[in-house]
């Protein structure tokens, strides 16, 4: 009973794992730019994963490999310039201030400039899912995938 109680009150998964969980409130922007893109890093993989699965059951080295195609560096660099123009003054400011944090690990497999910027995009996907905006985040997700299929395309 407690059990649907709690899923059915909130339906931003977020806001259900701090409920289940008895999570502290806390001021999402004490959070330090890298640790809201540790955070985006894991829910984004998330979404790609979730989507490669639902386009075909295959093998997992597959999957594993296109969704991999879809959580590097470069390919984060690319979603957020095909949004840019979508996102509103304080999602850019949430992207710049993680694109702008001095990181201690190195880009691996990436320019230096798609490491900070994919870095930025991935803050920002923290951010919308630490403030309850995973409806927003699907979105841009949503377009930043569209647009950047639709150049892979030409």
């Amino acid at each position: 009973m407690e059990e649907n109680k709690i899923l059915g009150e909130h339906s931003d998964l977020f806001q259900i794992i701090k409920d289940t969980m008895e999570l502290k409130d806390i001021d999402i922007m004490n959070y330090s730019p890298l640790t809201l893109a540790y955070i985006g890093d894991g829910i984004y993989e998330i979404v790609i994963r979730t989507i490669i699965v639902d386009q075909a059951n295959r093998q997992v080295n597959k999957i594993h490999k296109a969704a991999s195609n879809l959580v590097k560096a470069h390919t984060q660099a690319e979603m957020i310039f095909a949004i840019m123009d979508k996102l509103t003054e304080q999602e850019l400011a949430i992207y710049k201030r993680g694109r702008n944090a001095k990181a201690v690990t190195r880009a691996k497999n990436a320019s230096m400039s798609d490491y900070r910027t994919a870095t930025g995009f991935e803050a920002l996907m923290g951010w919308l899912y630490l403030t309850n905006k995973s409806e927003r985040m699907m979105l841009l997700i949503k377009e930043g995938l569209s647009i950047i299929e639709k150049e892979d395309s030409k």
